[in-house]
């Protein structure tokens, strides 16, 4: 289980050949001793299982397998070394759930329709532009049925961050990002046209599916 809060930016170094399974090499920050054999880390939003770890230089590279059904159904397929990917460390008891309980299993894709680039203060000119831009980012999720979880003031996460949603038009739904977002995940790099990977909130679908048992008694 994970909140959605990133907490480090890793980078992919090494993707092996193989269309039903691939074996990635991630570079991170986070100290090598603590990552456990077996541990769950948030990659992008996927969670994916640490099966190798080591320490080179100030780096720890770790080690994780993905399978036919995440290369098929998530971003994970297209990979490169080079890429960067949002990380987060599996929720632990006591810790602070800074955004929302977040499961690590992806729904599918969602495709960025729109990015709209904001000036959140009027003074941002006296500085540098990025340090106080807001970015509206409009995204189309990939079913009616995932969209009909989606609702305004809800939340969603989108590669691994817990959002906000701000407006809900049929399958297409908008988030506000803070600057700190921006500068501190991968989603300040993303553009029209990219995918990113898409989990629903936890609770909404289980209240729907409450209300579909409720409806057959």
């Amino acid at each position: 289980m994970f909140t959605g809060i990133v907490t480090d930016l890793g980078e992919i170094v090494f993707v092996s050949e193989g269309e039903k399974l691939k074996r990635l090499k991630i570079s991170c920050s986070y100290e090598a001793d603590q990552i456990a054999l077996g541990a769950s880390i948030a990659c992008s939003g996927i969670c994916l299982t640490v099966v190798a770890v080591t320490k080179e230089f100030a780096r720890t590279i770790f080690e994780v397998d993905v399978g036919l059904e995440t290369l098929t159904l998530t971003t994970a397929g297209a990979w490169r070394a080079g890429a960067k990917i949002n990380l987060e460390r599996a929720l632990r008891i006591g810790d602070e759930l800074g955004g929302h309980l977040v499961t690590g299993h992806i729904d599918g894709t969602a495709k960025i329709i729109s990015r709209d680039d904001l000036n959140a203060h009027e003074n941002a000119h006296e500085t540098s532009p990025h340090d106080h831009q807001m970015t509206c980012f409009w995204f189309e999720a990939p079913t009616q049925e995932l969209a009909s979880y989606i609702a305004k003031k809800g939340s969603v996460t989108v590669d691994g961050v817990s959002l906000t949603v701000n407006e809900v038009e049929n399958r297409r739904f908008s988030v506000l990002l803070i600057p700190h977002t921006l500068k501190m995940t991968t989603l300040g790099a993303r553009q029209q046209g990219d995918r990113v990977n898409l989990e629903v909130d936890l609770m909404a679908r289980y209240a729907a599916r409450l209300h579909l048992a409720r409806e057959h008694v």
